[in-house]
């Protein structure tokens, strides 16, 4: 890769590891659906003149349904799972668990796709599982209790089903059409889902001037600008290359939870992390002679990145 192409990858992780943090800064005041729709639609206004287009608005026309279920799945659910999470765990915690959704990607290809999965891989699975376990194990009693960090720790696993989910479908359903096309109709899919329940769950007291920055730089830089760079990004490296964002993700979002919120680096979350990623580099094929498919990887970003 060029010196500009590996420049671009460290920006993409530092924005998509950033959203976390944006998240932790903005969801206990605006709430997280409130949070997650206002992300949605944000990103949505910035993202809509890519689609003035003939080609992209005759694809949106044709392919409007799976694009609207690609949405849910991708932006809509994630957001506000981990926009809930971000109420009672620490921004490094979430963004570590972001890495699992690789790991699920794997394993349902295998478990109901029929994709084959070798000795390599499946080592890589167990050992990306039991980084979860542990980071897991070790996070539970963060934020307002034991018991609202476990859901919160459940609400990131959900998301990465989501998104697991929203991948696979993508690459059945959407397979061919512009990737452009794909994450701005599903933003925009997902505004409209959102925007009823972000009325009528509108925080009773206004949020503060922190909160509104952290939802600008959310909606903004860590969604819209973010898919722009990843695509750009794609098609000059290719999806394999472009998946190595996935890695960096996890340490930027414990880095700005670090530098600007003060949260602790524990050993639960040192340890889960090194293993989680380790797991993932093995069941994606990343360490191994022959790189795995990785068509569907991409798909997943659409929505967080995502987170």
């Amino acid at each position: 890769m060029k010196k500009t192409d590996i420049a671009a990858l460290l920006w993409l992780g530092a924005l998509w590891g950033a959203s976390f943090l944006f998240m932790r800064m903005g969801a206990d005041q605006f709430g997280g659906m409130a949070l997650a729709g206002l992300r949605a639609i944000g990103a949505t206004i910035c993202s809509l003149p890519l689609l003035v287009s003939r080609q992209r608005l005759a694809e949106m026309r044709a392919h409007w349904r799976a694009i609207a279920i690609v949405g849910l799945a991708n932006s809509a659910l994630p957001f506000v799972l981990f926009s809930y999470a971000a109420q009672n765990l620490p921004a490094g915690v979430s963004a570590i668990s972001d890495a699992i959704a690789p790991l699920l990607v794997a394993a349902s290809g295998w478990l109901w796709l029929g994709e084959r999965l070798g000795a390599s891989r499946a080592c890589g699975l167990v050992i990306g599982l039991a980084g979860v376990a542990w980071l897991v194990a070790g996070t539970v009693g963060f934020g307002h209790g034991g018991h609202a960090s476990g859901w919160a720790m459940a609400a990131c696993v959900g998301a990465n089903v989501c998104y697991t989910f929203g991948a696979h479908y993508n690459q059945r359903r959407l397979h061919g059409v512009a990737p452009l096309t794909v994450a701005t109709g599903s933003q925009l899919a997902a505004a409209f889902v959102l925007l009823p329940f972000t009325v009528w769950l509108w925080p009773a007291k206004t949020p503060g001037t922190g909160a509104w920055l952290a939802l600008f730089g959310l909606a903004t830089a860590c969604t819209s600008l973010a898919y722009v760079l990843f695509y750009r990004l794609m098609a000059r490296i290719g999806a394999t290359r472009s998946m190595v964002v996935l890695y960096l993700i996890p340490v930027f979002g414990v880095l700005w939870g670090l530098a600007f919120l003060g949260e602790p680096v524990t050993l639960a979350m040192a340890g889960g992390c090194i293993v989680i990623l380790l797991g993932v580099a093995l069941a994606t094929g990343l360490l191994g002679r022959r790189p795995a498919r990785a068509e569907a990887l991409p798909a997943k970003l659409m929505g967080e990145a995502a987170e």
